[in-house]
């Protein structure tokens, strides 16, 4: 069998694109850049082309009716990308709307093969090709004449071997773009959609010849640096149900930090484990989350925090704040509205990397929930379920807090049956005894382990967490009560 012919990727250089893409544009390709009004298409077209224009990769950017150069520079250069350096150098405008009004087609290829002669360029963009397709119709030329347009550009741009994009405002049942998005080899759709309040942007890849790319709508943001692309969180398929496997069967073990935790544990937590730690309000849970990354810390395992209910200052313990200053805890801070998961998961991985994290804690499941966007509140669990086996089949150990109503009367863990994520589970909880509410934890699970069932009081101390006794329960009555038991009359005492 022949060796295949290598086909070359050029680099977007656009964060999370080239993922996205399967790897880059396959050099020489036809490509596609689509989407609504204001969606983000020509401001990724100039990222690209600021960022892959050299003096040996030169770019040759064609305007069609559309926004005049000049006025689209003047709003492109406010982005960080801009490099007013290039132009005129690697980087070339040419306006072709005279060319086009004036209604005949040989004259626009015999404008743009002059251009292309004389400046040889590697990359061609030319917006908004679908002006040309408006022209079509106003200078009396039908559809087929623009077929054959198409056909006689494609065959010129192969010729000259560049990698070319079109940028323009199609819609999938758009006729007059039917012809074009054949032809194409790679076709990237932009979006951008009002969902109640929240307007969130969103780019697919329909298709790209001869390479794997991501399937599916992922989100992305546009700031001073232009465009930044969330891929959604994937698990590869090989890794799926096997993290939590490989990561016991290691039989490395996980400090809580609280003594006496480890053990009701069955050793502490599994590495690579994601642990639920359940219950109410005031019940101790953030200074367990933080006691689990300092101990973390102490035996050289750096850790990051996601916030989503406090603030880091509201958040930290003293311990905590000594440890940043050393940078052995990383915190991400999610009070930026409208979050995505894939966001999420995107600033957790890049810190986990730059850290060499292995522990990583999510306080807390409902105020991160809260800071969705609406559209991505809809398929919340399985966006969290996707981004705890990302994070778990990389090693990481999660621990993530949940806020439960405490009722005394039933058994919950979290508010929207999250329960399902965790391979251990610890619960917190308010018992009263003698008058006096006290707080009181249990081990509910631990994936593959034995562990205790014993239900332990608590004390807080400062930033420390105390153990206490163990609870047991007693059919009938303290003294000083009628000695004949009633049913279901059950009361808590401490064990000696």
């Amino acid at each position: 069998m022949p060796n295949k012919l290598p086909i070359q990727r050029l680099s977007t250089h656009v964060p999370g694109l080239d993922k996205l893409l399967g790897g880059g544009i396959p050099e020489y390709s036809f490509n596609i850049i689509a989407g609504s009004p204001g969606s983000g298409k020509t401001t990724l077209a100039h990222q690209m082309m600021f960022a892959m224009a050299k003096p040996d990769n030169p770019i040759l950017f064609f305007t069609v009716v559309g926004e005049p150069s000049l006025k689209m520079l003047r709003y492109q250069q406010q982005f960080s990308f801009f490099d007013s350096d290039k132009l005129n150098r690697s980087i070339r405008f040419v306006n072709l709307t005279d060319d086009l009004i004036k209604g005949a087609y040989s004259s626009v290829l015999t404008r743009i093969n002059k251009e292309m002669e004389n400046f040889q360029p590697k990359i061609v963009m030319i917006d908004s090709f679908c002006s040309i397709a408006d022209i079509t119709e106003k200078t009396g030329n039908n559809e087929s004449d623009f077929r054959i347009f198409m056909y006689q550009l494609g065959q010129q741009l192969i010729a000259w071997q560049t990698t070319c994009f079109v940028i323009g405002e199609y819609t999938v049942s758009d006729e007059q773009s039917t012809a074009l998005l054949t032809v194409a080899d790679g076709i990237l759709w932009l979006s951008q959609n009002l969902h109640h309040n929240s307007v969130v942007r969103k780019i697919r890849v329909i298709k790209m010849r001869g390479q794997d790319h991501v399937p599916g709508l992922h989100t992305f943001r546009i700031n001073e640096a232009g465009l930044k692309i969330l891929p959604r969180a994937v698990l590869p398929s090989e890794l799926v149900g096997q993290s939590a496997i490989r990561s016991f069967s290691s039989g490395q073990r996980l400090s809580m930090g609280v003594v006496g935790l480890d053990e009701m544990m069955g050793g502490g937590l599994p590495a690579g484990y994601s642990l639920l730690l359940a219950g109410p309000s005031g019940s101790g849970k953030t200074i367990m989350a933080t006691e689990f990354l300092a101990e973390g810390v102490r035996r050289g395992e750096p850790g990051v925090i996601a916030a989503f209910e406090k603030s880091p200052r509201q958040l930290l313990s003293n311990k905590l704040h000594a440890l940043l200053k050393d940078e052995s805890i990383g915190i991400i801070d999610t009070h930026a509205l409208d979050l995505s998961i894939d966001e999420t998961l995107y600033d957790l991985i890049s810190m986990i990397e730059k850290m060499s994290a292995k522990r990583v804690v999510i306080d807390s499941l409902s105020g991160f929930e809260m800071a969705l966007a609406p559209e991505f509140r809809e398929d919340y669990r399985e966006s969290l379920y996707r981004m705890i086996s990302v994070l778990t089949a990389k090693g990481v150990s999660v621990l993530m807090t949940s806020e439960v109503e405490d009722r005394y009367t039933d058994l919950r863990f979290s508010s929207y049956g999250n329960a399902f994520l965790a391979d251990a589970i610890i619960l917190h909880r308010y018992v009263e005894i003698a008058g006096t509410l006290k707080r009181a934890m249990s081990v509910v699970k631990v994936r593959g382990s034995a562990h205790s069932k014993d239900i332990r009081l608590f004390d807080i101390d400062g930033d420390d967490i105390k153990l206490g006794a163990k609870l047991e329960i007693y059919e009938g009555i303290f003294s000083g009560r009628p000695t004949t038991p009633y049913k279901g009359d059950f009361v808590l005492g401490v064990a000696e």
